[in-house]
């Protein structure tokens, strides 16, 4: 597997001698001191062009990085709705085991977004214009602190959700309930559990990418209870999780509540959990909820 500055040294050396390129940069995991360097972690590069086509018509262009093992090309799947004119990606995935996401931007494209990510590095600037970028940091990044309406619809999504999961597990429909509490409820267990790391640190962290880093900041038990929420296809187990995702989640969002200084609607909470409670030993062949 190459190293990271021999790939360093690739990437500046087909900017440096492509007349097309004109600058480049870099973002994400690599520019992100309070993230630890392994194996995984990709380049996240972007070459500043003079026009993109050039680029995407030469389907061999992206094999002078290396053996490419499987890749894709984002800018070209339905719907998307990227002008790609402005900025075409190819996310790369190389035999021996570096991955590069690499993107070509429009000199005009880069003036009109300008450097708004604060993991931003500069690497090359042939026309220096370019402006001086600060040390790479990930402010940009932290958990922000959430408003008292932020605060109430999280705590109404995540209830009035439940309504949902209780229903498709009476039905027995087990791909239902996955996407109901993986995509729904879940998310504002993530985002309470989130402003309770804020809180913790002054809103001052990141949490990192759904929420992986949260570990660092919540007490143990908390963090196993968090892992102990994911479950399999089995009834009982998901009905187990779905409680444990319950407690937890009101307990986080009692003390947000209490430590930003917003009401918690306890009434809510006992009501949505009271129907889940019911639905939960309600007959298969029920005529009537209640």
């Amino acid at each position: 597997m190459r190293g990271e500055k021999e790939i360093f040294d690739l990437i500046l050396g087909i900017g440096e001698k492509d007349e097309r390129i004109r600058g480049a940069y870099m973002n994400g995991s690599r520019t992100n001191p309070n993230v630890p360097k392994d194996i995984f972690q990709d380049y996240d590069v972007v070459y500043v062009v003079r026009e993109t086509s050039e680029f995407i018509q030469d389907k061999d262009w992206i094999r002078q990085f290396g053996e490419i093992l499987y890749m894709q090309l984002p800018d070209e799947f339905p719907g998307e709705g990227t002008d790609i004119s402005k900025s075409y990606g190819w996310l790369v995935q190389f035999a021996d085991g570096v991955r590069i996401d690499l993107h070509v931007e429009t000199v005009e494209k880069n003036l009109e977004d300008g450097f708004d990510d604060s993991l931003t590095v500069i690497l090359l600037d042939k026309d220096k214009r370019f402006p001086k970028l600060p040390e790479s940091n990930d402010t940009g990044y932290h958990v922000r602190r959430p408003d008292q309406k932020e605060y109430a619809c999280a705590c109404n999504e995540f209830w009035w959700c439940l309504n949902n999961v209780a229903k498709g597990m009476w039905r027995g429909e087990m791909p239902y309930v996955q996407d109901m509490v993986n995509f729904h409820v879940r998310k504002q267990l993530e985002k309470m559990l989130a402003w309770k790391v804020g809180i913790l640190t002054g809103f001052s962290v990141s949490i990192g990418k759904s929420g992986k880093y949260m570990y660092r900041w919540l007490e143990k038990g908390e963090w196993e209870t968090y892992l102990s929420t994911w479950f399999s296809s089995d009834p009982e187990e998901a009905w187990e999780a779905v409680f444990r995702m319950c407690d937890l989640f009101r307990q986080t969002a009692e003390y947000v509540g209490r430590e930003l200084g917003y009401e918690y609607n306890e009434t809510e909470g006992k009501n949505s959990l009271s129907f889940l409670e019911h639905v939960r030993v309600l007959p298969g062949d029920a005529s009537a909820v209640f």
